[in-house]
């Protein structure tokens, strides 16, 4: 298993899943220390998970998001949270 940064996989994140896709895992180190791996997935494991009420499939396909458009607003994003949060 490669050991990378947190840093490189946020670099490179195309290149590795594509890796992960082909087989291969991944450790993920935050400052130094181990903190996830990326792992093929297991179909085994998924279908036990769905068997067990702990994941469930996709409800849509993602060509759904295609159809998704976006929002463009003049005023910056601040104001925007701003609002949300109730602050004038």
């Amino acid at each position: 298993m490669e050991r990378i940064s947190h840093r490189e996989m946020r670099n490179r994140s195309g290149e590795i899943l594509r890796r992960v896709e082909a087989g291969e895992s991944f450790e993920i180190t935050n400052h130094g220390r181990p903190a996830a791996r990326i792992v093929p997935p297991d179909d085994a494991s998924l279908d036990a998970l769905i068997a067990h009420g702990e994941a469930r499939g996709a409800r849509r396909s993602i060509d759904a998001l295609s159809d998704l458009r976006r929002s463009i607003s003049a005023r910056c994003s601040r104001d925007l949270v701003d609002d949300a949060r109730g602050h004038w």
